[in-house]
């Protein structure tokens, strides 16, 4: 008589006793774990959210002005206080004009990029010329300060294309305007200190204007103090910083 072998099969996704006993010898592979699907999470309704200030905060100035006659805040003093703070700060910020980096300009861009520019902002203007090795050193502090004070608009012109004819000997040279005249001319590396770094920069421009501003001090007085306890500042740590390196490079020096 033949000898049938019967294999039986399982239904799909479920073990025998039989494939329960070779995983344990060894001789099957892990099964592998059976598929769950996620569990649903309804999708939360904008208008059952809670009403918090992470809320508010998610909210552009113009969503923040429609909830001025939204029921659920008259109870609410709190949340009412804080969204028209939240409305507050948007507009203070939209009022900032952000330039943060020194522009190129042409002869031809002049009046619209600085007279006219100089309207509503400080603009401090750079006279340089390619392959001056003092135009880099100083276009290299305005381009930390114009990042630093981006509501003040820096831009460069090449000397000539400005004032033809200008001397080289003058370069660079920095012009400051607003209200469309000019406040302030600093005529080559030696009028704006002996060293010529960010902060001394810095420091000759706000001597008696608040030319330089970051667009949070408030106005022209406290904007001119805290900008200059801030270069104050930083001047100092650079100072203590340049004498810690030079320490350093002494030691190495000497250690040779």
């Amino acid at each position: 008589m033949a000898d049938y072998h019967f294999v039986y099969k399982d239904v799909e996704g479920t073990s025998t006793q039989w494939d329960d006993i070779q995983r344990k010898l060894g001789n099957l592979p892990a099964k592998a774990p059976a598929f769950k699907p996620p569990a649903y999470t309804p999708e939360q309704d904008e208008s059952s959210a809670p009403k918090d200030q992470a809320w508010f905060d998610k909210k552009t100035e113009e969503e923040l002005e429609d909830l001025e006659d939204d029921k659920d805040l008259d109870d609410d003093r709190f949340l009412e206080e804080y969204r028209r703070k939240r409305l507050t700060e948007l507009r203070e910020a939209a009022k900032v004009k952000r330039y943060g980096s020194v522009t190129p300009i042409s002869s031809s861009d002049f009046m619209r990029e600085v007279t006219q520019a100089s309207a509503e902002d400080w603009v401090v203007v750079c006279l340089y010329k390619d392959g001056f090795a003092e135009c880099g050193l100083l276009l290299g502090c305005l381009d930390e300060l114009s990042s630093r004070y981006p509501a003040t608009k820096f831009v460069k012109i090449i000397s000539t294309d400005c004032i033809p004819n200008y001397p080289d000997c003058n370069l660079p040279t920095l012009v400051v305007y607003r209200h469309g005249a000019v406040k302030g001319t600093h005529v080559g590396l030696k009028s704006l200190g002996r060293r010529c770094t960010p902060e001394s920069v810095a420091l000759v421009l706000c001597q008696s204007e608040p030319v330089l501003n970051d667009g949070k001090s408030g106005d022209d007085d406290s904007s001119r103090e805290a900008v200059m306890a801030g270069v104050r500042r930083q001047f100092i740590e650079r100072v203590v910083k340049d004498h810690e390196d030079k320490d350093n490079d002494d030691d190495g020096y000497n250690s040779d």
